[in-house]
């Protein structure tokens, strides 16, 4: 199963938005959202291109309330997501799964420490949890297989994110 992450903006409710819509509610019904993240919703697809179809279903809302797209392929990486750009790289066979290795953003993971009903979404989908937040993400290379230190926060966890080398501005 390949998995969608949709992470909302500051300044929305990324949940109300989706499923407030008419064609967005219905470009999701079929799947089983869950919520991994502060402010996101996330579901399996049946494969990479399931995963591509569906951002590209839903691009007028992801332009205007989605931060970041990751997509997380188990045989390109188990633990790294693809930025969507890359995804979709992969996906049209204009990026090879070998070659996607070096680009990397790495986000911090921050555990709340108090609930609060800007932090927890809770309604028919959701239960109300303390859920991490992404933070601060930083722009790395891996070079010789390592990947440096996130240091940007102090956080526990960090989520690795293979990007283009466009997105990665070099």
């Amino acid at each position: 199963m390949t998995r969608v992450c949709l992470v909302g903006t500051a300044e929305t409710n990324l949940q109300y938005e989706l499923l407030s819509r008419e064609t967005a509610r219905e470009a999701l019904a079929a799947y089983d959202l869950q919520q991994p993240f502060h402010n996101s919703i996330a579901v399996d697809t049946v494969s990479l291109g399931g995963a591509v179809s569906l951002l590209n279903d839903l691009n007028w809302y992801l332009i205007r309330f989605v931060d970041t797209a990751l997509v997380n392929e188990p045989s390109i990486s188990e633990t790294e997501w693809l930025s969507r750009d890359l995804a979709t790289g992969i996906r049209t066979d204009r990026i090879d799964p070998a070659e996607s290795e070096r680009f990397l953003k790495v986000y911090g993971l921050e555990q709340p420490t108090e609930p609060d009903d800007e932090t927890d979404i809770s309604d028919t989908h959701f239960s109300n949890q303390r859920l991490p937040r992404l933070v601060e993400p930083m722009l790395v290379t891996r070079t010789g297989g390592k990947i440096p230190e996130y240091d940007l926060r102090d956080v526990e966890e960090t989520l690795v994110v293979r990007v283009t080398r466009a997105e990665f501005g070099a």
